[in-house]
């Protein structure tokens, strides 16, 4: 199945409530689907507070998390918060989660950063919790890591049966888990390093991605037409000269730039070149969420302008 593309932003400056609004105005007005925050603890913005200024300062605008830490809240706290917002919002949340990854959000924070198996472990309970407590009805849980003894989740979110669940992924584990759970997944690079460098820029090549998708389909088996396929572009630009782009990248990695032309996580060229690059990579893998960061999304916006709704 061939779905419309929607496209996404991912904004986290520290910038004022007028710049955010002007923002959220230009991107809503532009074709955009949703802005999105991320969820770090270094030089960003809360993703709550951001959240909701830009959907009380748009009428269609989405909001998301991309995604949210769930070692930073209970996932009772957290299905509260984003019901509210979901009320809020008229029924325009996207609630993004993930199992936590960035070393440096816990070891300057002191926040326990446990192994990969006990943080999946305690995200696959989390949400259990956020789709149970989102529901709106008496909800009882009793997990290794979560323990919920009959709470009534309120308020009451306005999408049912609760605001669609995006799940970052880019492990094979994760990648499992979010087939099975998620109406939206974001693949992304496998971030078990904890940081971003050389070793994981090449888990986001064209071929490693392919490679994901196929555990997404075999994960997810008959559900798989139901779920919204999302990729993060981390550098996009408009350029006459791709090619010289991409060798620029791709130095500063140690990586032939042709792994970075063919990687769905970076975008180059004139505005035709980069419709086209889209289009064949919603061939190839099912992208038909965009979601660009780094800077891009205001000169994206031609590119917006042509394939939002296609």
């Amino acid at each position: 199945m061939t779905r419309p593309f929607r496209f996404g932003a991912q904004v986290s400056d520290n910038k004022s409530g007028k710049a955010w609004t002007d923002l959220a105005r230009k991107l809503e007005d532009g074709g955009y689907s949703t802005l999105f925050v991320p969820d770090h603890l270094d030089d960003q913005v809360a993703p709550l507070p951001a959240m909701t200024w830009v959907a009380a300062a748009t009428s269609e605008l989405r909001v998301g998390s991309l995604v949210f830490d769930n070692d930073f809240k209970h996932p009772a706290v957290l299905a509260k918060e984003a019901a509210t917002l979901d009320l809020l919002s008229d029924g325009r949340l996207e609630l993004g989660i993930g199992a936590g990854w960035m070393t440096t959000d816990y070891e300057t924070s002191g926040i326990p950063f446990e192994s990969a198996g006990v943080r999946i472990d305690k995200l696959e309970e989390s949400v259990a919790v956020l789709k149970g407590l989102l529901g709106g009805e008496p909800f009882s849980f009793d997990g290794a890591h979560y323990k919920i003894d009959n709470l009534v989740g309120t308020p009451k979110p306005v999408q049912q049966p609760h605001p669609p669940i995006l799940i970052g992924a880019g492990a094979k584990r994760m990648l499992g888990f979010a087939a099975r759970e998620a109406d939206i997944i974001s693949v992304n690079f496998d971030m078990s390093a904890g940081a971003v460098n050389a070793d994981v820029v090449v888990t986001g090549t064209g071929e490693v991605t392919a490679g994901k998708i196929d555990v997404i389909r075999e994960g997810a088996g008959p559900r798989f037409d139901d779920i919204e396929l999302s990729v993060t572009v981390f550098m996009a630009a408009l350029t006459e000269d791709r090619q010289q782009l991409a060798e620029m990248v791709a130095g500063s990695f140690g990586q032939p730039p042709e792994l970075v032309l063919e990687s769905p996580h970076f975008l180059a060229g004139t505005t035709d070149q980069i419709v086209e690059q889209l289009q064949e990579r919603r061939e190839r893998y099912g992208f038909s969420y965009v979601i660009l960061s780094g800077g891009s999304q205001e000169a994206m916006l031609p590119v917006v302008a042509k394939l939002a709704g296609t």
